[in-house]
């Protein structure tokens, strides 16, 4: 049965052997294709799907309960429960999420996008589903195990000997190699390398014996368990209460059904230790797991991106701390698993004693940082606008209240091609908040690394948002201060665009639009948000109009009415931004479109206004 054949997951029941090899190697391919034209998440979907199959062919999940953290790695699922055709779309404007969404399917049971959520989320689906013979199943990484809710979870889950099951699936790795003290537990039961060596030996042995070898191959398969627990000694999760099977090799599906219908027989937490490959089966994604583990559209030959484009953003960051940090002992980098995504590597390398990634722990990551600057070091906590919102109450209580000099890095912002669950819209609104913050929106690279010079000669906390490119065109040459002041970037008489970060180049082909129609509009960058430019607010006169890339409730434009109004000065005309659940995702084109942001959706909200004001009259 080929892929395209299957019905429903209940068809895997059924399968041989032979078939599900075959069917494995269909579901690489079926990845490594769609992700090659679409861009999205390849080594980790690679790494696991085996462990796919082999959950779907001893559960039911339209009935029992999966939930994957964090959620890229649920593309063999998509394609295993009714969705084959519709993957074709995964992660484009109006097609297939990249992560699970209840809305899509029933086989998803809850929506991710965040790391370190679906113990908790499987631990309140358990209590639900008491005694309704379900079972809930929650597959976390060994990278989402960095997260502190992981453990809050397991101690809940545990202490009240909920029955839910745990599939730990150890690959090493996040985005970049795993850190700190949890990796090296998992690699010390990883050193079960010896109880797989032991286990292949004597099981290959055993077949190879005459009459008797197979029944002495299923006596030792009887009591393997306690043979393995001579190679695994497990605290960690017993303490926590969980009853720890394990580890089992991933890529070996009969292997993994027994220990999952062991785990469906225990009325108890069951944690399942499953070592698997990131980006097993394609060579490329084996070698270059980091990389490859979320990318553009690539040559599926080498592996390479098939546009050459402009570095991000974040790397522009890192250089540029690079060259502060050679003169400036202070210095220090913290990075929550995101070395790599946010630019950094270059400067772990460089300064690898001042380089702290924490692991998928944003609120450790702050308040960590804080320390460094009470100490009296300069941290730069470099973070996807996204991520930061994990991290609210350490932003709030451990800098801010003490107006420590912890710098923001926030790469992301603005709408993002992973869609809802990544979208950086609320950054903007809830640090423009935080009393004490200087909050900054770059949209060049020479800005960027104006602000961040700007940044580290302030005494108190600066947040610098800057989306994932850079749209502006401009040189990256420019070496002048940076001055909190909004710049014109194009004279006008009849109103004035306002507008911060990368969406200004929206404002500026706006205003080229109704310049068309015989209306003309100055166009400002207001790069400072908090504070905001007062000096130029009270010396226009023409009608105000924001736009931003953010949630209008507490954003840019609310900033600036409020200061009008409170001042005696006339409104803002028209706040044009984001409201509600913006659940768009792909080009980033598209979805400025969709959501009326792109310049000529503006040009056109500023005609309506303008001629819903001359009919007035």
């Amino acid at each position: 049965m080929h892929l395209d054949d299957l019905q429903s997951p209940a068809d895997l029941k059924s399968m041989t052997r032979e078939e599900l090899d075959a069917l494995a190697s269909e579901l690489r391919e079926r990845i490594i294709q769609t992700v090659s034209r679409n861009g999205g998440h390849l080594a980790s979907n690679l790494g696991v799907v085996e462990l796919t199959i082999a959950l779907h062919r001893v559960f039911d999940f339209s009935k029992d309960r999966l939930i994957w953290d964090v959620g890229h790695q649920c593309y063999a699922h998509k394609l295993l429960t009714g969705r084959q055709k519709a993957f074709e779309t995964l992660r484009q404007f109006d097609g297939m999420a990249g992560f699970p969404r209840r809305e899509e399917s029933i086989y998803d049971a809850f929506d991710t996008g965040h790391a370190s959520t679906a113990i908790s989320a499987a631990v309140g689906m358990a209590r639900a589903q008491s005694g309704k013979d379900r079972h809930v199943v929650a597959v976390v990484g060994d990278g989402a195990l960095t997260g502190g809710m992981c453990y809050e979870a397991l101690n809940d889950a545990g202490s009240n000997k909920l029955p839910l099951i745990v599939v730990l699936n150890d690959n090493g790795m996040s985005i970049s190699p795993n850190v700190g003290a949890i990796s090296s537990y998992l690699t010390h039961l990883r050193a079960g390398k010896g109880w797989f060596d032991a286990k292949r030996m004597v099981s290959g042995f055993l077949k190879r014996i005459p009459v008797a070898g197979m029944p002495l191959y299923r006596g030792f398969h009887r009591v393997k368990n306690s043979i393995r627990n001579i190679f695994v000694q497990d605290r960690l999760f017993d303490s926590l209460g969980f009853h720890y099977l394990g580890p089992v090799d991933g890529s070996d599906v009969a292997g993994l059904e027994r220990l999952f219908r062991s785990a469906r027989q225990l009325a108890e937490p069951v944690l399942i230790h499953v070592v698997t490959r990131k980006g097993s089966g394609y060579v490329q994604a084996e070698d270059h797991p980091t990389r490859l583990h979320g990318t553009p559209p690539f040559d599926v030959d080498t592996g390479r991106p098939l546009a050459n484009g402009a570095a991000p953003m974040g790397e522009t960051a890192g250089q540029e701390l690079i060259r502060l940090a050679g003169n400036d002992p202070r210095i220090r980098v913290v990075t929550a698993a995101m070395t790599s995504g946010t630019g950094l590597s270059a400067f772990a390398r460089a300064f690898s004693d001042r380089t702290y990634d924490v692991g998928i722990a944003e609120a450790h990551a702050v308040t960590m940082a804080a320390g460094l600057a009470a100490a009296g070091e300069r941290p730069f906590v470099a973070v996807y606008d996204t991520f930061l919102q994990r991290a609210y109450d350490q932003v709030l209580h451990d800098v801010c209240l003490q107006r420590l000099p912890v710098c923001f890095l926030m790469d992301r912002a603005g709408l993002s091609e992973d869609g809802v669950t990544h979208h950086g819209i609320f950054g903007l609104s809830y640090l423009s908040q935080m009393p004490g913050m200087t909050v900054l929106c770059a949209s060049s690279r020479a800005e960027l690394r104006r602000m961040i010079r700007y940044a580290l000669s302030q005494p108190g906390p600066v947040a610098i948002r800057y989306g994932k490119a850079d749209l502006s065109g401009l040189p990256d040459e420019d070496e002048a201060e940076y001055i909190p002041q909004w710049q014109c970037l194009r004279q006008g008489t009849d109103a004035a665009i306002l507008a911060p970060g990368g969406i200004v180049q929206e404002a500026l082909r706006a205003a080229e639009l109704l310049s068309g129609q015989g209306f003309s509009c100055a166009v400002y960058h207001a790069s400072c948000i908090s504070p905001l430019d007062e000096a130029l607010l009270q010396s226009v006169r023409m009608p105000l109009i924001t736009v931003e890339e953010n949630m209008l409730p507490g954003g840019f434009g609310s900033l600036v009415g409020t200061f009008m109004v409170e001042h005696g000065l006339r409104a803002p005309a028209l706040m044009i931004g984001l409201k509600g659940i913006c659940a768009t995702q792909g080009d980033r084109r598209k979805q400025l479109a969709a959501c009326g942001l792109d310049g000529e959706s503006v040009a056109r909200r500023i005609t309506a206004w303008r001629e819903s004001n001359e009919n007035a009259r």
